[in-house]
């Protein structure tokens, strides 16, 4: 290759400093980079403001309109003029700290970063006889401002956001994709703040709607449904904390709906930290680990924490959209959380969860893959209608009854969906209630939801019609897993692991139950079928299906000196 063939050296540019609309268009990337981020400045802007109401309204995938309205105490003709400029904030005194904002966190320049990205329409009365109405477009310009008529409160409308960034634009996903985050963003606040009434309405159809009466349980009626607000367990409690420096107190307060009723996916646990939902993995696990045992294995609670700190003890603002904080202490919040959880739940219904003690120690050990399969293996007995004991040679095996009949479930499920799935028809028709985020699942994938057994028709903003569901085995799946296949499907980093975790899913809900009393026939055909199975040693889960006493260790236990005939 010669010189000539070789690119030329860019002409160097020299430094220079950024004009203020492309600055303004850099800050407003940092806050906002989809509809959802606008729809949660907006409330926490109306909570600030002391709204006892907000009303949100999105038109398609939310770029198209978003209209947030509130009853808050809205703002003068000066102080509208100034929200939507730059640099400006009525959440701080004259030289007070960032960090000692008692509001929902310190954005000063929220309005103006929407501005600079939108159409940006402020309609706002603080109780005078005349309200004030300020459109900003696409910048830090000045604004127009009039006089208009409105009530005391405030309303904003966002109109074609991200019009001038088409980049930004097209990194967005679905529509149904981007509602569903604008869904789950307003649901958060609904359920941590019951004390607010709170909708969202989508193309002109009410999607759900909370009464703000205070009520943890009247909030997951409106997001959820009746079964699950009828088993939702209240709590509010104080726990003293010793902060270092002097004793402090936790106040918390939520919901916990009991373990009969679970999903899949963790992100049905909500918890707040001074009025803030925040996605904290601390305080997320705190919650799982105060159901304690209570929990089948891999299934997630639908809970509600409301955690209020002493003052000082909170940093909203070290995360980039505010969805984290920083904790003083996060060790005793933590446990404060797990303790308000567990009180919770040991006023509820506990049945079935006593812990089995068997005294035996680590001399319990899953058997290993090397064993042979279970074909010389004798059933002797049911433990509690939750264990099968068995006899092989001179060894006491004891088997989960559920574990075994859901990994039989398992590979027989995914063996079928090679082929033709089984399935049962459901007559009439079941009606089921999804989260926004889960019908737009179900929207998207119905033809692989189709090929499990699933025949769905939707039936409104979040509600599916279910004509058929999975029946493996001919155990008939119950309606409502088609929540728990959504919320599988969702969670899958790929397709294929998305697909597999549906199979785990569907296999448990047709299988043995805690209780459930076996004839030694069909305890004898389900020890035969396990030992069948490519794994029998796991269910798909990863629990032991079978467990081994060995001999020795009973001669121990009882004291014996000899042989079992001894």
């Amino acid at each position: 290759m010669n010189d000539d063939s070789a690119d030329p050296v860019p002409e160097r540019r020299p430094v220079r400093r950024l004009d203020d609309a492309t600055v303004a268009s850099v800050a407003a990337g940092e806050v906002i980079t989809r509809p959802a981020d606008v729809v949660v400045e907006l409330i926490e802007n109306a909570l600030d403001a002391g709204a006892t109401r907000v009303d949100v309204a999105v038109a398609g995938d939310g770029t198209d309109r978003i209209r947030v309205s509130d009853d808050g105490r809205g703002m003068s003709r000066r102080d509208a003029e100034l929200a939507v400029e730059r640099h400006t904030t009525s959440k701080l005194a004259p030289g007070e700290s960032v960090s000692a904002a008692e509001t929902l966190g310190f954005r000063g320049e929220a309005l103006a970063s929407v501005a600079t990205v939108a159409r940006l329409e402020l309609r706002t009365n603080d109780g005078g006889p005349q309200g004030t109405r300020v459109v900003a477009e696409y910048g830090p310009g000045a604004a127009r401002t009039e006089p208009v008529g409105r009530g005391r409160g405030t309303t904003v409308t966002v109109r074609d956001l991200f019009a001038e960034t088409p980049a930004r634009r097209e990194s967005l996903g679905t529509s149904r994709t981007e509602f569903a985050r604008v869904s789950d963003a307003v649901s958060r606040y609904a359920l941590v703040r019951p004390d607010v009434a709170l909708s969202l309405t989508h193309d002109g159809s009410e999607v759900f709607a909370t009464p703000g009466t205070g009520g943890y349980d009247d909030a997951l009626l409106g997001v959820y449904d009746r079964e699950i607000a009828g088993r939702a367990v209240e709590f509010d409690s104080v726990q003293g904390v010793d902060s270092g420096g002097g004793d402090a107190e936790l106040a918390l307060s939520g919901a916990v709906v009991q373990p009969s009723i679970t999903r899949a996916r963790r992100d049905h646990s909500y918890v707040a930290v001074d009025g803030r939902p925040v996605d904290n993995e601390r305080l997320g696990r705190a919650v799982v680990e105060g159901y304690g045992d209570l929990l089948p294995d891999d299934r997630a609670p639908i809970a509600v924490v409301s955690v209020s700190t002493p003052d000082s003890w909170v940093d909203h603002n070290v995360h980039p959209r505010k969805r984290d904080v920083r904790l003083r202490a996060p060790d005793d919040v933590e446990r404060a959380v797990e303790s308000a959880v567990s009180d919770a739940l040991s006023t509820a219904d506990r049945r079935g969860a006593d812990d089995l003690s068997m005294a035996l120690d680590d001399s319990l050990e899953p058997l290993s893959d090397a064993e042979s399969a279970f074909d010389e293996v004798a059933v002797i007995g049911q433990f509690r209608g939750l264990y099968l004991l068995c006899e092989r040679e001179d060894d006491l095996l004891v088997v989960d009854q559920h574990a075994a009949h859901e990994r039989v479930n398992y590979e027989r499920l995914r063996e079928a969906v090679a082929g033709e799935t089984p399935t049962s028809p459901i007559d009439p028709p079941a009606r089921v209630e999804l989260t926004p985020a889960q019908f737009a699942t179900v929207q998207a994938s119905s033809d692989e939801l189709a090929a499990l057994g699933y025949d769905l028709d939707p039936f409104g903003e979040t509600t599916v019609r279910v004509r058929s569901v999975p029946a493996p085995m001919g155990r008939v799946a119950a309606p409502e897993s088609v929540r728990d296949a959504a919320d599988a499907i969702r969670d899958g980093s790929t397709p294929e692991v998305g697909r597999d975790d549906l199979l785990k899913d569907l296999a448990c809900h047709p299988s043995l139950k805690a209780g459930d009393e076996l004839s030694d026939e069909r305890a004898a055909a389900l020890l035969e079928r396990l030992g069948a199975c490519e794994n029998p040693y796991a269910c798909p889960h990863g629990r032991p299906t079978v467990l081994t006493v060995e001999e020795e260790t009973l001669v121990r236990g009882f004291g014996r000196r000899g042989t079992r005939m001894g």
